[in-house]
């Protein structure tokens, strides 16, 4: 607990300190990214179940967010609350679908990102999503209205979400809930001869991930306030979302914030020394992937 409070107290004054716009869009893309990851350390890391579709979940939020806003005039914090809650049911869903018919590794990964390549192709051809051009949030700076003059408040909301979700990882880590995820990752046969229910661990660890990663991308529509197909279910946010916990400490409470930190501090200094060549911070991604698949990081952060 006191290490979450001393890293939301030292993270809760950059804005006192660092004005430059520059900055806070980096910080809060950084955090949106870090709350997709805690998202896909509850499955992934606790649980063992590796998604290569979670951008399915961070749409299906930031899809929620748009929609009940422009086509329903919802309040943008009712309509992120919803955002979370249908984030869950989808999840869910695909995993009631996928764990049933006994899916798992390298299947069940396959499976979610299928999913999330047909909810990209359905979003992309159908008007009620705004098809290929999107959707455009109409802007309103109101504090009411989930919008701010100054990136500063954007950040400390995606911060607070960010904390939140680490208390939900240690509480995890600490919980019965917790102890099953981990005995289904390590072997789940012999954690269904000890009297684990499997495939109900499985469904709980799924609609909390998919929540969460629901909850980033909502607030990537409502800090952008633009999404599109691409953007809301492209591969992008999968990868990352994957990306930061292997790096960080998969199965750890501060493992994906931590990884998702030194993603997109490595990614600037990417294109700062390379310039924009586009492809040049995936490639530096894809060698760092394959090298902390070669020689994993121990003793970084302790695993649950």
């Amino acid at each position: 607990m006191k290490p979450i409070l001393l890293f939301a107290a030292i993270a809760a004054l950059l804005p006192v300190f660092v004005t430059a716009n520059t900055v806070l869009n980096f910080a809060v893309f950084t955090l949106i990214v870090a709350l997709a990851a805690q998202g896909w350390n509850i499955l992934g890391g606790f649980g063992g179940q590796y998604s290569f579709g979670h951008a399915a979940f961070f749409g299906t939020g930031a899809y929620a967010v748009a929609i009940l806003q422009i086509r329903y005039g919802v309040n943008p914090y009712a309509a992120f609350a919803v955002g979370i809650a249908l984030g869950a049911i989808v999840g869910a869903a695909i995993g009631a679908m996928a764990f049933r018919a006994g899916l798992r590794g390298s299947y069940f990964a396959l499976v979610t990102l299928a999913f999330a390549e047909v909810f990209r192709v359905l979003a992309n051809s159908s008007a009620f999503t705004g098809g290929a051009a999107g959707l455009l949030i109409p802007l309103d700076v109101r504090p009411e209205n989930f919008q701010f003059a100054s990136r500063a408040g954007f950040y400390w909301i995606g911060l607070g979400l960010v904390v939140a979700t680490l208390l939900l990882s240690l509480w995890l880590s600490r919980s019965r809930l917790g102890a099953q995820l981990v005995a289904v990752r390590e072997n789940e046969s012999a954690a269904r001869a000890l009297g684990v229910n499997v495939l109900a661990v499985k469904l709980r660890a799924i609609a909390l991930s998919a929540a969460v990663t629901a909850a980033a991308g909502g607030f990537y529509a409502q800090y952008f306030l633009y999404i599109d197909s691409s953007i809301a279910y492209g591969t992008w946010i999968s990868v990352e979302a994957l990306l930061a916990p292997i790096i960080g400490g998969a199965g750890t409470v501060f493992g994906p914030v931590m990884g998702a930190i030194l993603l997109h501090a490595l990614g600037e200094v990417t294109r700062h020394l390379f310039g924009r060549i586009p492809g040049v911070d995936l490639m530096l991604f894809g060698v760092v992937l394959i090298l902390v698949v070669r020689y994993p990081p121990r003793n970084l952060w302790r695993r649950t």
